[in-house]
């Protein structure tokens, strides 16, 4: 991830510096977008850095969701740094005119081939990095890399379309097209934002697992001979790499404390085996009628007194 900051901050010189000398508001667009992605990069390297601590009493469960926290500020940083700007020169640009340089745009567009080259190579190796997580289909798990897909897709498409309004620009020396590219790519940056901050959001405030890994993990529980009925089946995403898993089961009637407990190390040893992600497990053991009476009072609103809790509850954290 440095030698892509090191890349899009170079990118973002270029960029500056070539926008300057035509008067481009589409080059210039671009190069607020380079300098969003760039401090976007810091970001995620802060993200990377932190999450990896390990937890503490204050954080019991680790330190994952500072990769959530992060990319959010990514995406503000994008909305801030590029949308608004971009908006701006499309602006300024329809109310100043055209003043600009035949030579200067087309060192202009020699900067910005170069820079499709650049972020074109960048997303291929970010995909490829997508596809071993298991594709595009599935999603990455991870916000970071998910970040840096955005980036580099919208980086590719944001380029295109400045390279068109140059263009278009330079054939009908009308500038509204060159305008037309910086709102596009306003747009663009504003929607990727959008899209990017809704995620990290919803991976705030205690988003499920994936409905696959869930259904496994159901799945699982149900074929153990010593579960009479799964009542129900709670997840949560922790990080990138981190489940919470919580699960209240009905065991079979004439197991004894001690079967209790070791059926409930087998299991969570096997739901760790099949969902590798899924290092926080807890399983409540109840009564199948009381935990439907309990339920069924809280669909109507009142709160389940005290008899009707579980009689147990396992818990065990996985990792090393």
């Amino acid at each position: 991830m440095l030698v892509a900051l090191a890349a899009n901050l170079v990118i973002a010189v270029a960029k500056a510096v070539g926008g300057l000398v035509a008067a481009s508001p589409a080059l210039l667009s671009e190069a607020a977008h380079s300098v969003a992605d760039s401090l976007n990069e810091v970001f995620l390297l802060a993200a990377l850095r932190r999450s990896r601590r390990p937890a503490d009493r204050k954080h019991p469960f680790g330190y994952g969701k500072e990769r959530f926290f992060w990319s959010l500020l990514a995406a503000v940083g994008i909305f801030v740094m590029g949308g608004c700007f971009s908006f701006f020169q499309g602006f300024d640009a329809l109310r100043r005119g055209s003043t600009e340089s035949h030579d200067g745009y087309v060192a202009g567009l020699v900067v910005l081939v170069v820079s499709l080259l650049a972020e074109g190579t960048s997303l291929v190796r970010a995909l490829h990095q997508v596809r071993k997580q298991g594709g595009l289909a599935s999603g990455a798990r991870d916000p970071a890399l998910r970040t840096v897909v955005a980036e580099d897709s919208t980086a590719v498409f944001g380029v295109s379309l400045a390279i068109a309004g140059m263009g278009l620009h330079m054939v009908t020396g009308r500038i509204v097209w060159e305008a037309s590219a910086s709102f596009a790519i306003g747009a663009l940056l504003v929607y990727v934002a959008y899209r990017l901050g809704r995620d990290a959001r919803d991976q705030l405030i205690g988003q499920a697992a994936d409905p696959e890994p869930a259904r496994r993990i159901r799945a699982l529980l149900e074929a153990q001979p010593e579960i009479d009925s799964v009542e129900s089946l709670l997840t949560m995403q922790l990080g990138p790499e981190s489940t919470l898993v919580a699960a209240r089961v009905d065991l079979t009637p004439g197991l004894d404390s001690e079967e209790v407990e070791l059926v409930a190390v087998r299991i969570k040893r096997s739901v760790s085996r099949t969902i590798p992600e899924a290092d926080q497990i807890f399983l409540d053991v109840t009564d199948a009628p009381t935990a439907r009476r309990a339920a069924r009072a809280a669909r109507a609103g009142s709160r389940p007194g005290a008899d009707d809790a579980g009689p147990a509850a396992t818990g065990e954290r996985g990792g090393a």
